[in-house]
């Protein structure tokens, strides 16, 4: 069997280390103190005047307009685009009508 090592006695002269504290890491993206005035003032490549140009939403695609209009014979309310001549005939879409109507 092996022969254990001797123990030193406590007391003979030399200090124990202080052994080393562990840094704990702070792992967190926030600021401890925000700032409430934002003085930030770099304006490289945008213009500083407010009476330049506003930009609007572009301007939408008319939708056709249309007329509705009730068959004289049947009764049949139809959805026409709205005539550019003074003088246009419309026929009904029904098929056992066939009316043909026309407007001066």
């Amino acid at each position: 069997m092996a022969t254990k090592r001797p123990r030193r006695p406590k007391g003979d002269g030399k200090a124990p280390r202080p052994r080393k504290k562990k840094r704990k890491m702070r792992l967190s993206l926030r600021q401890n103190k925000i700032k409430k005035a934002d003085n930030y003032t770099d304006s490289v490549g945008w213009s500083q005047n407010t009476a330049g140009r506003v930009l609007e939403d572009a301007p939408k695609p008319k939708e056709m307009e249309t007329l509705t209009i009730q068959c004289d014979m049947c009764g049949c309310r139809l959805k026409i685009p709205k005539p550019k001549k003074h003088r246009y005939t419309v026929a009904c879409s029904y098929p056992e009508c066939n009316h043909i109507m026309k407007f001066d």
